[in-house]
């Protein structure tokens, strides 16, 4: 994350975010699919780790194998074609919002504190030494004999996939492909995010 001033002088935290161009390799119509969207793919990748189906695709599109394959539904941009390269000014405008999807950072297996917020059990006052960060009771006694579903205990906590609604675009650095996202996103430095208009 880095930070800029926004026009009234505001001091803003931003993430920034390269968008690589964008090539359309799939248009999707409501005749010949029942529903309307469109395939985009982005950042080179070997042809040999392509999959065949891939492959037949970016054959289509005229373009070289890509590593990461989104679809949007009701792209909302018309006159899309077949083989068209998005760049960032294209899809997306300064002062819009955006929702962002991406895997969150994983923290592996966790205890109840850090995962959920509890507090432990009593501290240390009550004559406990080792059981601070115990979740404590989880069920009741002979009715109904069992641990109830959706119980919070410890377990394995982050690398999720999750979305970050409402994100303004700060600035479109267009030369660069880069975008300029209020607040953090999604996941660690370097990893792949999907960017949907609202």
């Amino acid at each position: 994350m880095t930070s800029v001033f926004d026009a009234s002088g505001n001091h803003v935290p931003v993430t920034v975010i390269e968008v690589a161009p964008n090539v359309v390799t799939q248009v999707k119509t409501v005749d010949h699919d029942g529903y309307s969207a469109v395939q985009l793919a982005a950042f080179d990748k070997r042809e040999k780790s392509a999959t065949r189906a891939e492959k037949g695709h970016f054959a289509k599109a005229g373009t070289s194998a890509k590593q990461l394959v989104s679809e949007f539904r009701d792209f909302g941009r018309e006159g899309v074609q077949l083989g068209d390269v998005l760049q960032v000014s294209d899809i997306f405008a300064e002062g819009s919002s955006v929702d962002i999807v991406g895997t969150s950072i994983g923290k592996g297996f966790q205890g109840v504190v850090k995962r959920h917020g509890f507090g432990g059990v009593g501290g240390r006052t009550h004559g406990q030494h080792n059981r601070q960060r115990h979740p404590g009771s989880i069920g009741q006694a002979s009715d109904p004999s069992r641990v109830f579903k959706g119980i919070r205990m410890a377990g394995r906590t982050g690398n999720a996939r999750v979305t970050k609604k409402n994100a303004e675009i700060i600035r479109i650095i267009a030369e660069s492909n880069l975008l300029l996202v209020e607040g953090p996103i999604p996941g660690p430095a370097g990893r792949m995010v999907e960017i949907h208009n609202r």
